[in-house]
């Protein structure tokens, strides 16, 4: 179906045998073939990104920035929506009750502890009711009206990407600020009792005791905030569709306030725990690296980078799945505009139902496609003064005007079909100057033998009356435009017909039978500016209304003697005209 460029090829239009359905939709094999259609395409999509290793490398996207170099690509991406937001604000406050969790069981129980971690948590939990408001109200259906501006903003957090950002950098601020935030309301108590031990040297060992009791009842909880501290951090990293320039300056920011109030605010605090921790051995202190507050700033800054390197990756393969998306969607559309493509000239060569037929081939199922029907109406319409009318000679270029003039005739008598009125009618062909065409082509056997009124079965064969009508009325204004007297020559008949397409690249579609070969009969034998129908469809045509007259018995080749009659119905003739003047 496609070629190396990945273009569909219309010559290898699919057949087979199928159940019609009607025009408008999309049958199920329709469906099957387009998704196999668009399968095939990604996956050598795929297989060309891995033989080239495009996926180290997107030209699409900047090396540094990570920007896209369209820049409607890039506002595209930055508004897409993403419903998965409030997950990513779940998991930040799982990681904030992880942090109160461990800060609750080490630290002294203190009335700050628990109005700060209160009121935290009632920020956090505000923030997670709005991003699933919108969820939570949709299965409530009698949610009252004073609700929806909740339904609304959880709508605008989902779809904007400001309000995203804006919960994003007040989530983590909580988070960020709630790690380091009781560590202001500790008391300093050793560093006061350090600077004594360095100036008494000699009683290091009777203070040995007191000072353990001091680690453990009031130092030992320091390293913790370090580890809340990196639990924060790891907070900035679980919105992973947020910008990562956000999540950088965000956690830069973290990790220099930190390091700040590690190295400056509250250093004699880290350092007196240090100096505790060692006073066994005051005379082979360990190196600097050995020091709480140096180690922690040194964890802090390896974590920053650890999530910085992760989070630009993520940010990469998120534009680069993003792109891929957008490709696959403009394929999908080409793959669309194809189909519908081919489809349009599939009906312009053949009848709507059959052309569905062919776009919906079983590969398994090359039958010839045939149909056989109990009711058609064939319609034959000449122009036998066209024979008189073509000459080949210079004035005319060699019957080129004679041809262009008979192209405009016929391409006039195609616009017919275009009218409402006349969507039944089916072009069969054109043989020469003679426009054949037909009715009661678009039903299918089973959906006639349900209509057992002869009435309601015959109605399309008024319909061909009033389209050869139609064709008089059209060719008569021709001839005023191009100072011609063209007459119409018409002959009809109805009754069984089997229709098919023959070949294969260059389709055919047909009717034959009896009725078929009537039909033309009355159109070589009739007279100008005449519709000839056979007994039986003039029955049919009095049933419906229109007046019809005897000719008489003719002599029909092949058919012996037939007994045939004349359409004439003048309000209905004056009626085409005015339709085709409109």
């Amino acid at each position: 179906m496609t070629t190396e460029n990945g273009k569909i090829n219309t010559a290898d239009v699919p057949m087979g045998r199928y159940n019609f359905r009607h025009r408008s939709e999309r049958t199920k094999s329709q469906k099957r073939r387009f998704e196999e259609e668009l399968n095939e395409r990604m996956i050598r999509a795929i297989e060309g990104i891995n033989a080239q290793k495009q996926w180290v490398k997107s030209e699409d996207i900047q090396r540094i920035s990570l920007f896209f170099h369209d820049n409607v690509l890039e506002k595209e991406y930055r508004a897409t929506a993403l419903p998965a937001f409030k997950y990513y604000v779940t998991c930040a406050c799982i990681i904030f009750f992880c942090i109160f969790i461990v800060q609750i069981l080490v630290l002294p129980k203190t009335s700050v502890l628990g109005i700060s971690f209160g009121a935290a948590f009632l920020l956090l939990s505000f923030i997670v009711f709005i991003c699933f408001a919108g969820q939570l109200l949709q299965c409530n259906t009698k949610a009252s009206d004073s609700l929806m501006w909740i339904l609304k903003s959880s709508g605008i957090i989902a779809n904007n990407p400001w309000p995203r950002m804006a919960l994003t950098v007040t989530t983590t601020a909580i988070i960020l600020i709630m790690s380091i935030f009781n560590m202001f309301f500790l008391d300093n108590k050793i560093a006061p009792f350090f600077n004594s031990i360095n100036t008494l040297n000699e009683s290091l060992h009777g203070s040995h005791n007191h000072s353990m009791k001091i680690v453990q009842d009031d130092s030992f909880f320091l390293p913790y905030f370090i580890y809340s501290c990196i639990l924060g951090l790891i907070s900035c990293s679980v919105f992973l569709r947020v910008s990562y320039e956000l999540k950088l300056v965000t956690m830069l920011t973290a990790v220099v306030g930190y390091s700040i109030i590690f190295l400056h605010t509250h250093a004699s605090m880290l350092d007196g725990y240090s100096n505790l921790l060692y006073m066994s051995m005051p005379f082979k202190r360990p190196g600097i690296l050995k020091e709480l507050k140096t180690m922690g700033c040194v964890s802090l800054f390896i974590f920053f980078i650890t999530l910085f390197v992760l989070a630009r990756q993520n940010e990469y393969y998120c534009r680069l799945d993003f792109l891929w998306k957008n490709k696959f969607k403009k394929e999908c559309e080409e793959i669309e505009t194809m189909e519908n493509l081919n489809r349009v000239l599939l009906e312009n060569v053949l009848p709507a139902h059959v052309a569905e037929h062919f776009l919906a081939r079983n590969w398994k199922n090359e039958d010839l496609y045939h149909q056989s029907y109990d009711c058609v109406c064939v319609m034959f319409a000449s122009i036998p003064d066209f024979k008189e009318f073509y000459t080949e000679s210079d004035v005319n270029k060699e019957g080129l005007e004679c041809l262009r003039l008979l192209n405009e005739i016929i391409a006039d008598f195609d616009d017919l079909l275009s009218k409402p009125k006349f969507s039944g009618v089916e072009k069969i062909k054109t043989i020469g100057s003679t426009y054949m065409a037909a009715t009661g082509l678009s039903a299918s056997p089973g959906q006639e033998q349900i209509i057992q009124e002869p009435e309601r079965q015959c109605v399309h064969i008024g319909t061909m009356v009033e389209f050869a009508f139609a064709l008089t009325a059209k060719l008569d204004v021709i001839n005023k435009h191009s100072f011609n007297d063209f007459m119409l020559r018409v002959g009809m008949n109805h009754g069984p017909v089997v229709a098919g397409v023959i070949g294969a690249q260059k389709p055919q579609y047909d009717i034959w039978g009896n009725t078929v070969n009537v039909a033309s009969r009355m159109e070589s034998t009739g007279v100008l500016e005449k519709i000839q129908v056979t007994e039986e469809t003039a029955n049919v045509l009095q049933i419906l209304g229109y007046s019809c007259s005897c000719r008489g018995i003719i002599n029909v080749k092949g058919k012996g003697e037939l007994k045939t009659y004349f359409v004439h119905t003048e309000m209905t003739r004056t009626l085409s005209q005015g339709n085709v003047a409109t």
